[in-house]
């Protein structure tokens, strides 16, 4: 059964490189996964997905003139497995409600601000003080 654009095979993890994981596949084949490929996410070490010797399930991307297969597990998935993302209504978010406007946030922050700056002064003014007095 020769390999075949776009279908989807099961293989095993042969050997993980910086870039990509090999995979062999039926008849004795292997392809490459490239470090994209692995997962949805951002992979920054590709053994914290996969591992040697893993079973796993990868879609033909492409197959070269030279013979090299490119593969998938990212595009292998399940579609119907994968969750949809959250979808939040930012009109009516609760989190806004209780934790204030913009509006309210910057003038608290303005507030405590100024009363830093007056603490701040004062204890220089103390300091300043207090080692004239020494002499």
């Amino acid at each position: 059964m020769p390999l075949e654009e776009g279908k989807i095979y099961d293989g095993v993890v042969t050997s993980i490189a910086a870039f990509g994981a090999f995979v062999q596949l039926p008849e004795g084949k292997s392809g490459l996964v490239h470090i994209s490929e692995i997962a949805d996410s951002y992979v920054k070490d590709i053994k914290d997905h996969i591992h040697e010797k893993q079973n796993v399930r990868v879609k033909v991307l492409s197959i070269g003139a030279d013979g090299k297969i490119n593969l998938s597990i990212r595009q292998a998935k399940d579609p119907k497995a994968v969750p949809k993302p959250v979808e939040v209504n930012w009109d009516n978010d609760s989190r806004r409600q209780s934790f204030g406007s913009f509006e309210d946030k910057l003038s608290k922050y303005l507030k405590d601000s100024e009363e830093n700056i007056l603490s701040v002064k004062k204890q220089e003014g103390n300091r300043r003080g207090n080692s004239h007095r020494k002499k």
